[in-house]
């Protein structure tokens, strides 16, 4: 079940701009499965389906291309580069802003990377926390994204 519904939604993806979790969890039921909200988001998690910006100016899913762990830098400095504002530290949690839709893909590349310290990242729409182990890792973490930045 779980399977053939992931498979569903890289169908519905690939073929309509979907842009809310809703919108995929409709598309989904009038295909004639019956799932939560919840399932749906965890789905896009294992899925590795992140939001990139289209031609007319919004934002839909897509399936992310996953890249060796070798260039888990280059991800990281695209991604970043791309789509954040601005990054902060607070303790040992480190705030970052992104544009409008692209926390979660921020977030999800850096849950990917395995970074020491991180013990979890929380995404919204366009601010991503991430908590780390304790202060002194969370200001690391906040000057090499500085670095990355420039």
């Amino acid at each position: 079940m779980k399977n053939a519904r992931q498979s569903e939604i890289l169908d519905i993806i690939k073929t309509k701009d979907i842009d809310t979790q809703e919108q995929l969890l409709e598309e989904l039921r009038a295909r004639g499965y019956s799932t939560t909200q919840a399932t749906i988001s965890r789905d896009i998690k294992e899925l590795r389906l992140v939001k990139e910006l289209t031609s007319s100016g919004g934002y839909r899913y897509a399936l992310s291309e996953r890249k060796a762990a070798s260039t888990s830098d280059t991800r990281l400095r695209n991604i970043f580069k791309e789509g954040v504002v601005s990054v902060d530290v607070a303790q040992n949690i480190v705030v970052v802003r992104t544009m409008p839709g692209l926390a979660s893909a921020a977030c999800s590349a850096l849950d990917n990377m395995e970074i020491e310290g991180v013990v979890g990242t929380l995404a919204g729409d366009d601010t991503g926390i991430l908590i780390m182990r304790d202060n002194a890792l969370a200001q690391q973490f906040n000057s090499e994204v500085h670095k990355l930045l420039k």
